[in-house]
């Protein structure tokens, strides 16, 4: 298994950054840099989301976790392996929120996929969320 996490705090409360988390997955947000999502039925775990990566072609992932406002996370598979998206909002006792994006590559090839493909995927965690808490505030 390969993982990556990003994680950030800001005051905006869990629920403004469970909106705008929630409609970017919905396909009814989105900004500069942002995947395009557009969802296939409820936003409701089963629920399947095309992902179009900026340049990218698409692909289907699955809802496989949601709590709302705490958690949300989507599993895509290619070939043998697995990439499981999650993110998870926690508040913080003074007010704001904690954000963990995390990515886990899974499966038999998940050694060797994982240092070469996890990166190219996870670097840019730290840009897009922040510009996710700035989309959630205007979007608020």
């Amino acid at each position: 298994m390969w993982i990556a996490e990003h994680t950030a705090e800001t005051d905006l409360s869990p629920e403004t950054v469970w909106t705008a988390l929630a409609d970017l997955h919905r396909g009814a947000l989105t900004y500069d840099g942002a995947d395009h999502f557009e969802l296939h039925g409820p936003f409701a775990v089963g629920s399947t989301v095309a992902v179009t990566p900026v340049g990218q072609g698409t692909f289907d992932s699955t809802i496989v976790d949601l709590v709302e406002p705490e958690t949300y996370a989507d599993l895509t598979s290619f070939g043998d392996i697995t990439l499981l998206f999650r993110h998870t909002l926690v508040a913080l006792d003074g007010g704001g929120t904690r954000v963990t994006h995390r990515l886990e590559i899974d499966g038999p090839s998940a050694d060797q996929v994982g240092p070469e493909l996890g990166p190219q995927i996870s670097d840019d965690f730290g840009p897009s969320m922040r510009s996710l808490f700035d989309a959630a505030r205007v979007h608020a």
